[in-house]
């Protein structure tokens, strides 16, 4: 889902209460089947937005998944935690099924970098044996209306792990670069964060749409089986992923003759806004509306 009960300026999918859309029992089981058949998916991760929204398939998933042996993990805002003792409740059911509960807590989220909510859900996971750890992005210089946070400087003693650089895509692209540091558009010449010939991950969203970086498609699930989808992914001839490999969004820029600034923020920056004036064009592979702020 994209839904989720925060609306974070530094989010990639544009999450917030007014997105819509889940998985349904049967779309989760179908996609589970094909992971099955493609024989290479080791781990599924249920993420959102905010998966706790809809805790009862979101339980459900993470048991099939397991049944079917697949590792899993859940990514969570931790809103649930009010109380060590409520968010043990929680996690109960979760309890020798999730193998990492990723736990975000910042100050896009809270008001401070370790939340009250975090505490709970790490001593509550603690309780109960789940593995756990913290997803933590740090402010940006110079944004506006957060205190700033030293590059990789630890969050509190070792609770969670160091802060990491956010990336200037999706929400982020809009409200967080006024201020920011800039870097000539030409520096930006390969993708920092995605093996976009060879991904290791991938997402699926809710309308079947198989992401390898979010709002970057190779196909949808719910129109071709994910067997179909990998074997006919050819990373050069992607009208997307072949510039981003030959040259990075400066690469892509050039292949479309695309207008742009002088500088930007980081490469996410400058390669989701040329997304976004190609998404008319290529509008089968940088999908879906909500993952660039529309519907």
């Amino acid at each position: 889902t994209y839904q989720c009960n925060y609306e974070c300026d530094h989010c990639f999918v544009w999450g917030s209460p007014s997105q819509e859309g889940v998985m349904t029992l049967a779309q989760i089981g179908d996609i589970y089947r094909q992971a099955q058949e493609l024989g290479t998916v080791n781990s599924i991760y249920l993420e959102g937005g905010e998966p706790f929204l809809y805790y009862p398939i979101m339980a459900r998933a993470a048991r099939e998944a397991t049944k079917l042996g697949f590792g899993v993990g859940i990514v969570t805002n931790d809103y649930w935690a009010t109380t060590v003792e409520d968010a043990v409740e929680c996690l109960r059911p979760l309890a020798g099924l999730v193998q990492d509960l990723s736990i975000s807590t910042d100050l896009f989220h809270y008001d401070e970098v370790m939340s009250a909510h975090a505490r709970n859900a790490l001593a509550a996971a603690e309780q109960l044996g789940i593995p756990a750890s913290t997803l933590t992005c740090e402010t940006p210089e110079g944004a506006a209306g957060y205190p700033t946070q030293t590059a990789g400087e630890p969050v509190e003693s070792g609770l969670a792990a160091n802060a990491a650089a956010i990336m200037f895509k999706g929400r982020a692209a809009v409200k967080l670069v006024e201020g920011a540091a800039r870097r000539p558009w030409r520096e930006f010449n390969e993708c920092p964060y995605e093996t976009l010939d060879d991904p290791g991950r991938v997402h699926v969203d809710h309308l079947g749409n198989l992401h390898v970086c979010q709002g970057l498609t190779m196909g949808n699930l719910f129109e071709q089986s994910l067997t179909e989808v990998v074997a006919a992914y050819d990373p050069q001839a992607h009208p997307i992923v072949g510039p981003l490999l030959a040259g990075g969004p400066t690469a892509l820029v050039e292949r479309y003759n695309l207008p742009h600034e002088e500088s930007y923020v980081d490469a996410c920056h400058l390669c989701y806004l040329a997304r976004e004036i190609l998404r008319e064009r290529f509008p089968e592979c940088l999908a879906p509306g909500q993952m660039y702020g529309g519907d």
